[in-house]
């Protein structure tokens, strides 16, 4: 009997919490949520194995079939979870400004001006106007705001 089968032999149904935290450790080294189900999945079945005297075989097939539908099941509500939160907007800040309405500091001259926005400087097309007059922001255009007078 080598020394990981002794171990094992050894610890009994504690060998499955030594996994399941050994697994969740691993999760807070490694990207994404991929070990949190397997060691979960090993804490639960040594649970079970303290209540239920089983067959190391059956305990293996409990914790592979616990950890594939825990992982199906988590990643489903990963998914879930992150679509429902999160800026849309985050890589396309112009975007957050369409439909705002803003007041020009200098004219827009042939079609082109500037715009002072919070803490930013943005580059604007549009039709000729003065300094003063309220602007709508109607899209994007690259890295430029296409304004329009607002009503």
């Amino acid at each position: 009997m080598s020394l990981v089968e002794s171990t094992i032999a050894a610890l009994g149904p504690w060998s499955w919490f030594v996994l399941g935290l050994f697994l969740l450790g691993l999760e807070i080294l490694a990207p994404g949520t991929i070990f949190l189900w397997f060691g979960l999945s090993a804490l639960v079945v040594g649970v079970i194995s303290l209540l239920f005297d089983f067959a190391w075989q059956v305990d293996v097939g409990l914790f592979l079939m616990l950890s594939l539908a825990s992982l199906l099941i988590g990643r489903r509500l990963m998914r879930n979870l992150a679509s429902e939160k999160g800026d849309p907007g985050l890589n396309q800040r112009g975007s957050r400004y369409i439909g705002r309405e803003f007041t020009l500091a200098a004219p827009l001259n042939e079609g082109a001006g500037k715009l002072s926005i919070d803490d930013t400087i943005w580059r604007i097309t549009g039709p000729d106007l003065p300094a003063g007059t309220k602007v709508r922001v109607d899209s994007i255009d690259g890295a430029r705001l296409v304004v329009s007078a607002s009503e």
